[in-house]
C-alpha cells in the first residue's frame, strides 16, 4: 500500500477493514481517490460508515432543514434518496406518515432498516427509481444531490413519483463550501455545485413550481412543489 493511500485512509478516518478492502478490490491505483470518495460518501460502506451514518447526530442540521420544510403528518407519504442510516425516515415515521428510503450501498439499506424498521427501504439508483408515478407526497434528500452525476435527471424522478401538489425538500452544499471542511478534496473535485440561481433552475426545467432556494453560510435548501 502506497504512502498516498495510507495518507488519505488517515485523513478520513478510515481503519485496516477500509484498507483490506481497497486491497482486495483488485482496482488500480490510479481508481483509489474515486474508490474513496464512493466508500466514504458517495456509496458508504463498511464498518466506519456504519459508525458515522448511524450516529444520532449526522447531518442534524440538514436533517432540521428538510423536516422543517416538509412539515410531515399523518397521510404523508415520504421517499427519502439517499436514505443512509435512516435517520429521516425514524423521524417521518414519528410524524405518523409513511415513509420508504432509497440507497445505492447495500450497507446503508441495511442500516436504514435497522434503524428505521417501520420503513420500506430499498437499493436503487436515483435517476431510475422504482416507483410509480404519483407515488408519494414528499420527498426528501440530504447531502446527496452533489455527488450525483445527473442531478436534472434525479429531479425529474422526483417530480415523476411525487403526486400533484407534493413537496420536495433537498438539502445540498453550496460552491463556496468546495475544498472547506464540509467539501474537502479529493471530494469536492469529484462532486457537482450549483449556485443558489442555477440549483432553482435545475428544478424548474425538471418540472417543478413554487421553487425557492435558501442559502445558509453554504447549505443549500431547495424547496419545490410538483
Amino acid at each position: 500500500m502506497g504512502d498516498r493511500v495510507r495518507e488519505l485512509l488517515a485523513e478520513f478516518g478510515l481503519g485496516e477493514d477500509d484498507g483490506a478492502a481497497w486491497a482486495g478490490s483488485g482496482l488500480p491505483p490510479e481508481a483509489f481517490e474515486d474508490w474513496l470518495i464512493d466508500r466514504v460518501a458517495r456509496r458508504p460502506a463498511g464498518e466506519r460508515a456504519r459508525a458515522v451514518y448511524g450516529a444520532g447526530d449526522v447531518h442534524d442540521f440538514a436533517r432540521r432543514a428538510i423536516l422543517g420544510a416538509l412539515d410531515l403528518g399523518p397521510g404523508d407519504r415520504l421517499l427519502e434518496i439517499g436514505c443512509g442510516g435512516g435517520l429521516l425516515l425514524r423521524a417521518a415515521l414519528a410524524a405518523g406518515a409513511t415513509a420508504t428510503g432509497l440507497d445505492h450501498s447495500d450497507d446503508m439499506v441495511r442500516l436504514a432498516r435497522e434503524r428505521a424498521p417501520g420503513a420500506e427501504v430499498v437499493a436503487g439508483s436515483a435517476e431510475a427509481l422504482p416507483f410509480a408515478a404519483d407515488s408519494f407526497t414528499a420527498v426528501a434528500m440530504s447531502i446527496v444531490l452533489l455527488f450525483l452525476p445527473d442531478p436534472g435527471g434525479a429531479l425529474r424522478e422526483c417530480r415523476r413519483v411525487l403526486e400533484r401538489g407534493g413537496r420536495a425538500a433537498i438539502y445540498t452544499t453550496a460552491p463556496e463550501l468546495r475544498g472547506t471542511p464540509a467539501a474537502p478534496e479529493p471530494l469536492a473535485g469529484r462532486s457537482h455545485f450549483h449556485d443558489d440561481e442555477a440549483l432553482a433552475g435545475i428544478a424548474h426545467a425538471a418540472g417543478f413550481g413554487q421553487v425557492a432556494v435558501t442559502n445558509d453560510d453554504g447549505g443549500q435548501l431547495l424547496t419545490a412543489r410538483a
